[in-house]
């Protein structure tokens, strides 16, 4: 279960820093374009995850983790006033997600814990947390390619790069790494 744990810190690691890759690209103007009419922006995805974190991890072992105090409806509202609000942000969000899990141990990971009164197993509310933020961070890659069209840096294997990524991989010693490491 120890294994878990490391491997979890770097699932949401991995994530986070796509996020971080993506903002590097764009800037204040890109990250609030709602390219369709009722669709989000990064920087009101970002608010939302944001907000969720904030609301997740905070007392993890203690309180539900939907607090009183979240207002998820305004998430949905841009407010941000520059790129570097919008990113002190993110770093607040996800330094409470990596300040609530550090500390866990494997025998921690079968306690319940509630979000909206519904009971979870740690590991539970975990990998429902993560399956969240993959799926918006997803977003804000696509979003951030999409704003950025040919000026786009790939933050994986290019298209048509295969072959060469596959060759300098096969030509190198086997590795023994964790594969979120590889992702």
């Amino acid at each position: 279960m120890k294994s878990y744990l490391t491997c979890i810190t770097k699932q949401f690691e991995y994530y986070k820093s796509l996020g971080d890759k993506t903002f590097v690209q764009l800037g204040f103007d890109e990250l609030q374009n709602e390219i369709a009419l009722d669709s989000n922006s990064i920087s009101i995805i970002v608010k939302h995850l944001v907000g969720n974190m904030l609301s997740r991890w905070t007392n993890l072992l203690t309180e539900d983790g939907e607090k009183e105090w979240r207002q998820r409806d305004l998430e949905f509202e841009d407010s941000y006033t520059s790129k570097a609000e919008l990113l002190d942000a993110w770093e607040k969000g996800w330094q409470c997600l990596f300040d609530a899990i550090t500390p866990l141990t494997a025998g921690d990971l079968e306690r319940i814990i509630y979000i909206r009164n519904q009971g979870h197993t740690i590991t539970e509310a975990i990998n429902r947390q993560l399956a969240h933020y993959s799926y918006h961070v997803g977003q804000i890659v696509f979003l951030g390619k999409v704003l950025k069209g040919k000026d786009w840096q790939s933050l994986s294997i290019p298209k048509g790069g295969s072959a060469k990524y596959n060759e300098e991989k096969f030509n190198k010693s086997k590795e023994r790494k964790h594969f979120t490491e590889e992702l």
